[in-house]
């Protein structure tokens, strides 16, 4: 399974890293997002990014506008279907996801393998959704995308080999290094951030310390370049306690359940950097 075009599903900060990256790989890249104006910013940032890359020596002028002309970009699902690999980064809900990929079900070519960067959804599930279970496969990018170097590659319930194989050839490409993790709730990463960052919110509710104090503790005595609280804020407060009910679900343990002082942030509208308040004001 040779892959030479790439499509990648949502426009968002994921999907347009991903995009990014695989243009700069040297890949025929097509964005594909139902909203044409979330599709017009994220080529905007695509050429902000390119121009700023070259501003601090980082890209050569020509080979920033050689990755931006393999950049092609698309409101209609029906433009994916001459793609290779159809790489779908858009919110982490199961429903929206199921959708999204009967949608390239039916839009793909035959042999177009499907990828999911879910966090934490099984992916045997999302393969459901479609006629091709086979060719369904997570590949879980960590954000910022052209900086961060992992990519979680999980295997559903019916994915071949040849797919998986594939996946890890284009990861190598796009310069990441791919790790393998089975179809579990948070796969490896997410099984063991979000209840060390849920803990954190538990130290802080029962009085223990403060927020700054506790990431303070955690950056200086285990090495972490940020506190847990810190990250959360980060990633988004929402996202966190959305990905702790994915656990607890599919690990059938209330012990995964998000922390209440947690949630009530997020029902106070308090979701982190994207909000301007979560644990910290920014």
């Amino acid at each position: 399974m040779a892959i030479k075009k790439v499509g990648v599903v949502g426009a968002g900060q994921m999907g347009g890293g991903i995009a990014q990256v695989s243009a700069v790989a040297g890949l025929d890249v097509l964005v594909y997002d139902a909203s044409a104006e979330q599709v017009a910013k994220c080529k905007a940032t695509h050429q902000k990014l390119m121009a700023r890359a070259v501003e601090k020596g980082r890209m050569e002028q020509a080979d920033a506008d050689a990755a931006l002309a393999r950049i092609s970009y698309a409101s209609d699902v029906n433009a994916m279907a001459d793609r290779d690999i159809a790489i779908e980064a858009v919110v982490e809900n199961e429903d929206v996801k199921k959708a999204v990929f009967a949608d390239l079900d039916g839009a793909c070519k035959d042999g177009c393998i499907l990828a999911t960067n879910t966090s934490s959804i099984s992916i045997t599930a999302i393969a459901a959704a479609t006629k091709r279970p086979q060719h369904v496969i997570g590949m879980h990018f960590f954000y910022p995308v052209p900086v961060m170097k992992l990519v979680e590659v999980i295997n559903g319930l019916a994915t071949e080999e040849a797919v998986t194989t594939a996946v890890l050839d284009l990861s190598s490409r796009m310069g990441k290094v791919a790790v393998p993790a089975n179809d579990r709730a948070g796969f490896v990463s997410n099984r063991i951030l979000m209840p060390m960052i849920n803990e954190a919110f538990y130290t802080w509710m029962e009085g223990v310390a403060e927020p700054e104090h506790i990431d303070e503790i955690m950056k200086l005595g285990m090495n972490h370049p940020m506190g847990p609280l810190q990250l959360a804020d980060f990633i988004g407060l929402d996202t966190c306690a959305h990905i702790m009910n994915v656990l607890a679900d599919g690990l059938h343990s209330e012990r995964y359940r998000p922390c209440p002082l947690l949630e009530q942030l997020v029902t106070a509208g308090r979701l982190g950097n994207k909000s301007g308040h979560g644990v910290y004001k920014h």
